[in-house]
């Protein structure tokens, strides 16, 4: 029953500014209260994790800095890693939605560049949330858990693209023969995450726009049929 109470105060003191917006409040329908309260514990929790990673990130935390009771995190979510892998499936939707907005349409090495560009852009446009996801990713590799299987499935899915593009850049006559597919998709992977990781260690160190269209001409070069 206490969960349940507190799930009714989900509106923060901080958010009582003025009369329009209570009005605007009361108008909100459940579902979009429950809606704007996870938002906000999500935003919470990537800003701590970002801040202190995730073993020191507390359920109780994330809901207080999200402006709810102490409890409301705990009453929605049952545990931390039930939040965690939300927000895992959440940044999933994202990213797969930005992925697929660039490379829409496209095949072989236009895909590749395609696919390159979309990460160059997410890396400026949700840094905060990219950097909280992989620090998330790199701290569950020390222990068996539903995350960690979940990024190995996911990573599957990534050396699986990469060689499918490869395959139409074959088939199509632009990528010489030659070139194993599987191969390729671990080396582009490679600098796919090689790069993530050096961002997250010293993001001012990397020239994010000069690295990938370095690496985009010479992807070009290297996988062009009857390039020397």
């Amino acid at each position: 029953m206490a969960g349940r109470r507190n799930a009714a105060r989900e509106e923060s003191p901080m958010e009582k500014q003025s009369q329009p917006e209570a009005k605007e409040r009361k108008r909100r329908t459940q579902a979009e209260r429950t809606a704007l309260s996870d938002q906000r514990m999500f935003e919470a929790a990537i800003s701590l994790i970002n801040e202190r990673g995730t073993q020191k990130t507390t359920l109780k935390e994330i809901g207080e800095l999200a402006g709810y009771s102490r409890g409301l995190a705990n009453y929605r979510f049952g545990s931390k890693e039930n939040l965690l892998d939300e927000l895992f499936t959440r940044f999933d939707k994202r990213w797969k939605a930005h992925l697929q907005s660039h490379v829409a349409g496209q095949a072989g090495i236009a895909a590749l560049r395609a696919a390159a560009r979309a990460l160059r852009n997410f890396l400026k446009l949700e840094s905060s949330y990219m950097r909280a996801m992989y620090v998330l990713w790199y701290e569950s590799l020390g222990h068996e858990s539903a995350i960690r299987n979940r990024l190995a499935d996911h990573h599957d899915v990534y050396r699986k693209d990469a060689a499918k593009w490869l395959r139409q850049g074959i088939a199509s006559g632009e990528i010489d023969p030659g070139i194993s597919p599987e191969q390729f998709a671990v080396q582009y992977c490679s600098f796919i995450f090689g790069t993530v990781y050096q961002w997250l260690v010293k993001a001012e160190a990397l020239d994010l726009d000069a690295l990938f269209d370095d690496y985009d001409s010479n992807t070009i070069k290297l996988l062009s049929k009857g390039a020397t």
